[in-house]
């Protein structure tokens, strides 16, 4: 198993990676009975890479592919390091004054050794807008530490795990499952869950961003 940052160069970097671990184990790309990758969301050129780079492999190898969200993949980092994190929340900044947000239950009695079972799919809201279970929860995902008192949703957190983030082991973990219980796709449908579907603002909605980040600055002086 490895991870990388490798930010703005992960197209060029990750082919080599791949080849480089492969390598390690002993094993050829011949070997793959399918490729995972993580579909988001997320960065729009990383989803991307990531995508393009699963669907050409799959392609060449006659294989499937098996997409895994981010926000999943979250909850399960979360679980790793928490065996009690079974009800979680995932929360990941998504710039632009918003957050993309999931909620999830472990399932014991799922498939072979247990599963996860979405109870909100992956949405982007303002932070004041994501809505908390009403069970007790683990909040995971950096959306606490980028919005703090505005992830209202933070605060009747059983527990804020912010270093569950997205991940190579949690997501080959999800992707095993998934493969194992046939939620698999062919190559020509991978693609990326980007749930945010522009990416860039204009001129006037920059300017109506800052005001309202602005004004809400003021009031929290205001009220000292």
């Amino acid at each position: 198993m490895r991870h990388e940052a490798t930010g703005a160069v992960s197209s060029t970097r990750l082919l080599p990676a791949i080849g480089e671990l492969l390598a390690e184990a002993g094993l050829a790309l011949a070997d793959c009975d399918a490729i995972a990758f993580g579909s988001g969301p997320g960065s729009f050129t990383g989803l991307r890479t990531a995508t393009g780079v699963a669907q050409g492999l799959a392609f060449g190898l006659d294989i499937p592919v098996v997409p895994v969200s981010t926000l999943l993949v979250c909850a399960e980092s979360a679980r790793l390091r928490d065996p009690a994190a079974t009800r979680v929340l995932s929360a990941l900044d998504a710039r632009m004054d918003e957050a993309y947000w999931a909620d999830y239950a472990w399932d014991a009695s799922a498939g072979a050794a247990g599963d996860w079972r979405t109870l909100q799919g992956a949405s982007l809201d303002a932070p004041e807008a994501i809505v908390a279970p009403d069970q007790p929860f683990t909040l995971a995902g950096n959306a606490a530490a980028a919005f703090g008192a505005r992830l209202a949703a933070a605060t009747a957190a059983r527990t804020i795990d912010a270093e569950a983030l997205p991940h190579a082991v949690p997501l080959a973990h999800v992707a095993l499952r998934a493969f194992r219980a046939g939620r698999t796709l062919p190559a020509d449908q991978a693609a990326p869950e980007y749930v945010r579907n522009k990416v860039a603002q204009t001129t006037a909605e920059r300017m109506a961003a800052k005001a309202e980040k602005d004004a809400r600055s003021d009031a929290q002086e205001g009220g000292r």
